[in-house]
């Protein structure tokens, strides 16, 4: 399976996500651009993992305790890409999130898991492969209360990628 840990939002910021992820269709010539129930926050992506390997995750994620904090979504940017770039939707800078992440990566390090090096830069994709003339822009922020995190199986279903919480 095909997993990752993430934050996954609620109703009305969700539908505020789609709102920018639909401005930045408007503005472009062409792109993938993420469905409503795609829309997350990935804390730390595992890859392949065997029911060992997933178990282990579970039971690293049953260790991890945290207060609710608030996350703010602030602004939009893009990671440039031959073929079109990654837009998406980043956040202020949070000191738990950070935490959280951090200390989420080191425990999965301790159990065997062999993580991405690079330095952790919390987004939220609203689209791939996007092509467009236009520059990122400034929006107005708006926040979520973050209180629980969720094992992700991705997968394609009849030709569409599909996120699914399965702890």
């Amino acid at each position: 399976m095909r997993l990752f840990i993430a934050i996954n939002f609620n109703t009305e910021t969700r539908m505020q996500l789609l709102a920018l992820r639909d401005e930045l269709r408007i503005r472009s010539r062409r792109g993938s651009f993420t469905v409503p129930e795609n829309l997350h926050l990935t804390l730390v992506f595992l890859g392949e993992c065997d029911e060992a390997q997933t178990s282990s995750v579970k039971k690293v994620m049953s260790t991890i305790n945290f207060e609710p904090f608030p996350i703010c979504i602030d602004c939009i940017g893009r990671f440039k890409r031959n073929g079109g770039d990654i837009w998406w939707a980043g956040l202020q800078e949070s000191k738990q999130l950070l935490d959280l992440q951090r200390e989420l990566s080191d425990k999965l390090i301790a159990a065997g898991f062999n993580l991405d090096k690079r330095e952790y830069t919390p987004h939220i994709t609203l689209g791939r492969r996007v092509m467009t003339k236009t520059s990122p822009w400034t929006i107005r922020p708006f926040r979520e209360t973050v209180s629980r995190i969720d094992l992700m199986k991705s997968e394609r279903i009849d030709g569409k990628l599909t996120y699914t919480a399965i702890y």
